[in-house]
This record gives structure tokens, C-alpha cells and sequence, in this order.
């Protein structure tokens, strides 16, 4: 027996929420703090299909699929695809003390 509910709702997809790159800079960034690099590649994966994976293909030269591959859950993605996309969200990756 299923059970209707009286509420409507719609999944949670917080890639919906960013959106300007001042936004996807700073939910990256509070992603780097937490110090947890597969937090931070699920971080970059929402925050890529905020602006859009084929922009960020085409930007990049790597294929749609790849990415959507090299970014899920539990990859460790090389760092020349992680520098790449960063840069074509138009993000730069540096060292701060």
C-alpha cells in the first residue's frame, strides 16, 4: 500500500542555486575548507553543472560524458582535469598563506 503525500516536492539540486560566478567561487571555496578532496570533487562537479557541462567540455577540449565520469561521486579525477575545469568557469587556482 503507498502512502500519498500531501506535500508537493521537487528534488534539491544545488547546482540550480549558483547562479554567478561569484557564487560558484565562494561555494568552492567554503568546499576547500573543508579540507576532504572527494568533498571538494563533489563540490566541483555541482558547481560544473551549474554553468553547464557541454560549456565547460567545449571550454576544456574533454568530452561531456568524461567529465560527468571523471567528477562523480568517489573518482579521484587527475589534477589536469580538476585545473582545467576550474579555468573554465573562469577561476584561477592559487596558493594563499
Amino acid at each position: 500500500m503507498t502512502t500519498q503525500s500531501k506535500y508537493n516536492t521537487a528534488p534539491y539540486d544545488t547546482a540550480d542555486y549558483l547562479q554567478t560566478p561569484e557564487q560558484v567561487k565562494s561555494y568552492l571555496e567554503a568546499a576547500l575548507e573543508e579540507n576532504d578532496p572527494d568533498f571538494f570533487i563533489d563540490a566541483l562537479a555541482i558547481a560544473a553543472r551549474s554553468v553547464g557541462m557541454s560549456k565547460i567540455a567545449a571550454t576544456t577540449g574533454l568530452g561531456r560524458e568524461s567529465l560527468y565520469k571523471a567528477l562523480s561521486t568517489g573518482k579521484q579525477p587527475r589534477f589536469s582535469t580538476v585545473y582545467k575545469v576550474v579555468q573554465a568557469m573562469g577561476l584561477r587556482m592559487q596558493l594563499a598563506s
